[in-house]
């Protein structure tokens, strides 16, 4: 059985405010952010104090937290006032980045449900019972019956591809997954129902039109003022991404989709490249 991604007290919702329901970044939140967002990124201590006042944030409060990541194993130094993210930190991170190849990981419907059964579990554990929530959510999982969810298994892997995503977002282990077939003719009807396809394809356009018109202004902001545009967007766009039921046909149009995606990859590289020209601006 995989473990949770649970590292140290830390999860890969601590590596978006968005995700983690917040709309302002915590300096560790930002710190793993910028780190996290290409291949061995570096970033040194006056940078990323720079960074997080941009945000409000002391320049106490960020060392602070470079002091707790390091201490915590997300990140390790890498000369004299510099850092990186450390081997569980690059595991968050790449839990994160995982939105860019979703749609290979998807294959035709067949008509079978993923299902997950919770009604065995407690509600009066808080923590245990938002971890749930949050999991199946990030799954696309909705409840067809009173501790029954479902989702289109449209996941190349099928049901252990799920069992594993779940167990690994905090899903309890000891829950059944399993694959359902053959509803009954209202079960299935309300099981294509669960999911409003037409807010699903508002949100692919409208998201698309938000990140085409910043991409514009982006060019022509100054860096700072830029630089908040391309993360409180992205991560808007983001949360987006990481909630996304991954429909299959026909219940979504899967293009629109996939035209939403491809432009969030534009918007996220750009992005990038805006935090980093404005860093290096400082010189």
């Amino acid at each position: 059985m995989p473990p949770r991604l649970i590292l140290r007290g830390i999860t890969l919702l601590d590596l978006h405010p968005e995700i983690a329901e917040s709309s302002t970044p915590t300096p560790r939140q930002l710190l793993l952010k910028l780190l996290g967002s290409g291949t061995d990124e570096e970033l040194d201590a006056a940078s990323a104090v720079r960074a997080c006042a941009l945000f409000g944030i002391s320049a106490n409060n960020t060392r602070v937290a470079l002091a707790r990541l390091q201490s915590a194993g997300l990140i390790e130094a890498v000369g004299r006032g510099a850092y990186r993210l450390g081997t569980d930190g690059r595991a968050l991170a790449g839990e994160v980045r995982a939105w860019r190849s979703a749609e290979q990981s998807l294959r035709s419907w067949d008509g079978g449900w993923v299902a997950v059964l919770t009604g065995a579990q407690g509600r009066s554990d808080r923590k245990e019972l938002r971890a749930r929530e949050r999991a199946l959510a990030m799954l696309g999982m909705r409840q067809l019956d009173e501790g029954l969810y479902v989702r289109p298994d449209n996941f190349a892997d099928g049901v252990p591809f799920v069992r594993e995503r779940l167990i690994g977002l905090g899903l309890e282990p000891q829950v059944p997954v399993f694959l359902a077939t053959h509803l009954d003719a209202t079960r299935e009807e309300h099981a294509r129902q669960l999911w409003d396809a037409q807010q699903l394809e508002q949100a692919y356009e409208s998201g698309q039109r938000l990140m085409d018109e910043s991409l514009q202004r982006l060019r022509k902001l100054p860096l700072d003022q830029a630089a908040l545009e391309a993360y409180y967007l992205g991560d808007q766009m983001l949360r987006q991404l990481v909630f996304d039921p991954l429909l299959p046909s026909p219940l979504v149009k899967v293009a629109l989709r996939q035209t939403f995606r491809d432009v969030m990859r534009h918007y996220d590289e750009a992005g990038h490249q805006v935090w980093r020209d404005f860093l290096a601006s400082a010189g």
